[in-house]
Formats: C-alpha cells, sequence, structure tokens
C-alpha cells in the first residue's frame, strides 16, 4: 500500500509568493487525510493533484492560518455536488468553531460530521490508525500520528509444499494465521511465514515548541513534520510564542530517532538554506518541502522516504505552472 505526504502549504502565519499557509495531505492507499487547512488551500489543491476529494480533516488548532480555507473547501465540494460523507476531527473547541463556521459555509448536501479529539483519542482504519497527542502551543493543539499495524511475515510457498500442505485454501489459512494439516502432520503459520514487519508511522505536529510528548509520538518514525517558526538567534521568541526553533526541532527528531524530519511553518523572513544548515548540524537527515513536493514513505524493508520535488503536479491533474 502507498503512503505519501503532500505539502500544499510549508509556510508561516503570513503567506508568501512561494509558500501557502499550513496544509499537509497524507495519501494512503486510496485514503486521504488532510492535516490543517489554511487559507487557499483549495487553490492548492487545484495548482497540483486537482480538487481531490479528502476523507477526512484533522485540524491541529483553531489559529487563522490552519483553518481558513475550510470554509471555501466545504462549500466548494457542496457546489461540486460531493456525496460522500467529511468527517473533520480538532481538539476540543472544534464545536464551537463551526458555530461560527457553520454561518459560512451554509447547509451541505452530503453529511459533514465533527468530532472533538482528546490526546490519546485514535481514528482506526484498515490496518491503521490516528492518534492524537498533545503539543505544547499557546492554545490548546493536538498533534497526529499515523500508526499502521504490523504486517504477517512474508509467506514461503516451497516450505510449505515441502511440509505437504497443498496448494489452495490451505496456502491461504496459513497467511490467515491459522494451522492445516500437511502430509507429515499439522503445520503451523510460524513453520512458513517470516518474522513480522513493521508498519509505517508519521507524525505531524502542527504549531509547537519542542516537547516530550513529541519525542514519545514521533519514535522511530519514518516521518516527522515540525513546526520550525524560528532560527536559533529568536529561541526567546519561539518560547513566548509556544513554537519552535530549526534547532530545537532537529533535537526533538535526534531523540525521537526518526529517519526523516521535515521542516514546516518557517517565517518568510528567513532564507530557508540556512535554515537548512541550523537543523542539519543537529539532525543531518533534515528537509524543508516547498509546496507541492511530495515525501514517499515506502514499507521499512524497502527503503527510506524520499523527497520528490513538485512531485504533487507531476502526479495529479491541477493548472499548470505559470511562468514569469
Amino acid at each position: 500500500m502507498d503512503l505519501s505526504a503532500i505539502f500544499l502549504g510549508t509556510g508561516s502565519s503570513v503567506p508568501s509568493a512561494r509558500r501557502s499557509t499550513a496544509s499537509v495531505m497524507l495519501v494512503r492507499g486510496g485514503r486521504r487525510m488532510m492535516f490543517d487547512c489554511g487559507e487557499g488551500t483549495q487553490r492548492q489543491l487545484q495548482r497540483s493533484v486537482g480538487l481531490a476529494q479528502v476523507d477526512e480533516i484533522f485540524l491541529t488548532h483553531f489559529h487563522a492560518d490552519h483553518i481558513l480555507g475550510l470554509p471555501g473547501l466545504l462549500k466548494t465540494y457542496d457546489l461540486t455536488a460531493r456525496e460522500e460523507p467529511l468527517t473533520i476531527y480538532g481538539p476540543r473547541g472544534l464545536y464551537d468553531l463551526f458555530k461560527i463556521l457553520g454561518r459560512l459555509v451554509g447547509r451541505t448536501d452530503y453529511d459533514l460530521e465533527l468530532v472533538e479529539m482528546d490526546p490519546g483519542d485514535a481514528v482506526r482504519h484498515d490496518g491503521a490508525r490516528v492518534e492524537a497527542f498533545a503539543v505544547e502551543h499557546s492554545v490548546r493543539a493536538n498533534g497526529y500520528v499515523l500508526i499502521e499495524e504490523e504486517r504477517p511475515g512474508r509467506f514461503d510457498p516451497e516450505a510449505a509444499k515441502r511440509l505437504g500442505v497443498r496448494e489452495g485454501p490451505a496456502f491461504a489459512a496459513l497467511q490467515r494465521g491459522e494451522e492445516v494439516e500437511g502430509e507429515a502432520g499439522t503445520v503451523r503459520p510460524e513453520d512458513v511465514m517470516g518474522e513480522r514487519r513493521l508498519g509505517r508511522t508519521v507524525a505531524i505536529t502542527g504549531d509547537t515548541a519542542p516537547c516530550h510528548s513529541t519525542v514519545s509520538a514521533a519514535a522511530d518514525a519514518d516521518l516527522l513534520v515540525h513546526d520550525a517558526s524560528f532560527s536559533e538567534e529568536e529561541v526567546q521568541r519561539a518560547a513566548d510564542t509556544g513554537h519552535s526553533t530549526v534547532g530545537q526541532a532537529a533535537a526533538v527528531a535526534r531523540e525521537a530517532h526518526v529517519k526523516m524530519l521535515a521542516l514546516v511553518h518557517i517565517s518568510s523572513r528567513y532564507h530557508v538554506g540556512k535554515i537548512l544548515e541550523e537543523a542539519r548540524d543537529v539532525f543531518e537527515p533534515a528537509l524543508a518541502p516547498r509546496d507541492f513536493d511530495v515525501i514517499e514513505i515506502p514499507f521499512p524493508e524497502r527503503g527510506e522516504p524520499v523527497l520528490v520535488p513538485n512531485g504533487a503536479r507531476s502526479q495529479g491533474n491541477g493548472e499548470p505552472e505559470i511562468a514569469g
């Protein structure tokens, strides 16, 4: 099952010409999960993968640069005759938020469900869950971590045949974890299956100061998407506003032993190359994705996460980039 992170908005509170406000979409198999929906998110979709019908939206918190894209996206879905239900998750206060946003969106012909999540609450999918964890921001906020279940080991059909198991339903039963009868007696799944294989983990913090809860949630993750609002010279301002410096984000990634760190929410007043130097002094596998970049996350046995620059444009049917 393919898993990728599409970066729709990688900028800070003030959008720039190159970086929109916060939004990341995880695509796992055919399921699209959006994390935050800053101003202009539907335009970013249209410019890249097309106006994708997301299955769920997870809000980290309710600051404007993380939610202002919601009314437009929800209304556009209604105007384009969306039929599938849509669930929006967020920390406590989500219901109150929609008392305001509901007046802008109006009634939708598709079902819209709101679910408030506390840290530790989880949404379960086929073979995976999305779990909320506590972060430290200036308001109540959640981070989210996608955790896949372990997968069965590889089935060895030749080993099964040597044990006298006939090809067909008995093979399938072994792969389901059931014992079967072979020519020489009972054959157990562990006789013909390799060791169980790890799933993948992706953690997304939203806005946060560095905190132990992120280290715990992102432990051994394939990808950590972390707030990196400030350079090291503004460490006090980061603390005062509930954000992280790039070095602090890198230290969290190092302590959590993640495979790759993606720095987002970087202020437009910084040169990203300089910011990356600060991060890589602490944690080498750090990068700062641009809008429309994609990180592909293979299963652990198939390799490391890979950055695909501008990958959302190449895989979608969005509008072409206009030169100039």
